[in-house]
């Protein structure tokens, strides 16, 4: 993936914008008319969670921890995803002992982490295939905007740092669609990071804050200088996740989203490390991505992961819980008796 314009911003240069507006209006009608398509009804409650832009934006940890509320209530949900950057269209069940990043993308193997994940290009075909395999439930990973499968609760996850940019659709901006239209069919909002609530939000939607913490205690590198390398939408967000716990960035390095590290890369940014006398840092979501060659496994094994979790206020989870409880209830009726 091509890394973000940086006209994309909100302060971002205007005349790209202009110029680009009128392929912005069209992709977003499109999009618009797309979501109007029928899906098909799941016997089991479905939840989306994806964002209004294109990019990181908290997407990932609000899956994982959406998965660890349900199955820690009793719950057997499946995720569901495409697998960007895998060469698998699927369905197949995510195994990361067998499967790399190559095959399924690098994301599908962090959710695997948490609860069985599927990739499947094909919605449908994949929520069968969940099915088959014993799904209580399904969370649907970016999907607010594919119209295949009916969806109980939708969420939309908004990165608060960034917002929605420039407030243009792509690829003048990085909208997928209007905000208000698409707001339509979403539930709730949850605002990840520090930062105000965007103008677009629609006044009457719940919204809910939260925040993207280390998963892992990271005292040991309170004060040690590091090289912070991440191929994320936003890296800022990692940045900023370090820094907040205290760590000395001395140099970063910043590749496009889903970026396929070489081992060229990998040597050059161990030298960096080695020169300066700097610990190597990035995210378990990279990390998933440095196997293969040996000059990237021996990237890895000198790198110290960074783990992150979702954490909510209060307020958010039981929201959740009393909107699923509603979905199941709608669900099982729509369903009949067994």
């Amino acid at each position: 993936m091509m890394r973000q314009p940086r006209f994309w911003s909100r302060d971002g240069n205007r005349l790209w914008r202009v110029m680009l507006a009128p392929l912005g209006w069209l992709y977003g009608r499109l999009t618009l008319r797309r979501l109007r398509q029928p899906g098909w009804r799941v016997p089991v409650p479905v939840v989306s969670i994806g964002n209004f832009t294109v990019g990181g934006g908290g997407k990932t940890p609000t899956t994982l921890a959406l998965a660890e509320a349900l199955a820690a209530r009793g719950e057997r949900p499946f995720l569901l995803t495409r697998g960007y950057g895998g060469r698998m269209a699927g369905p197949v069940l995510v195994e990361p002992g067998r499967h790399a990043a190559r095959d399924v993308g690098d994301e599908p193997l962090l959710l695997a982490r948490a609860a069985p994940t599927i990739v499947a290009r094909d919605r449908r075909a994949g929520a069968q295939a969940a099915l088959a395999a014993g799904a209580g439930c399904l969370l649907l990973d970016d999907a607010l905007q594919n119209p295949a499968l009916v969806k109980d609760i939708s969420l939309a996850v908004i990165d608060a740092g960034f917002g929605f940019g420039n407030g243009a659709c792509l690829p003048a901006g990085p909208l997928r669609a209007p905000v208000k239209a698409m707001a339509a069919s979403v539930d709730a909002a949850l605002l990840v990071g520090e930062g105000p609530i965007p103008d677009a939000v629609p006044p009457g939607l719940p919204l809910f804050r939260a925040q993207i913490v280390p998963a892992d205690d990271l005292t040991a590198l309170v004060g040690r200088k590091v090289l912070a390398y991440c191929g994320l939408a936003r890296p800022g967000k990692f940045h900023a996740t370090l820094e907040a716990a205290g760590i000395l960035i001395a140099a970063v390095a910043d590749f496009p989203d889903h970026h396929a590290f070489t081992p060229a890369e990998a040597g050059r940014l161990m030298a960096e490390a080695a020169a300066g006398g700097l610990v190597l840092l990035t995210t378990e979501k990279d990390a998933a991505r440095l196997t293969g060659d040996p000059a990237l496994r021996a990237l890895a094994a000198a790198s110290r992961v960074v783990r992150v979790r979702l954490e909510p206020e209060p307020a958010f989870l039981d929201w959740f819980y009393r909107a699923f409880d509603s979905a199941r209830s709608r669900v099982s009726t729509a369903s009949g008796p067994a």
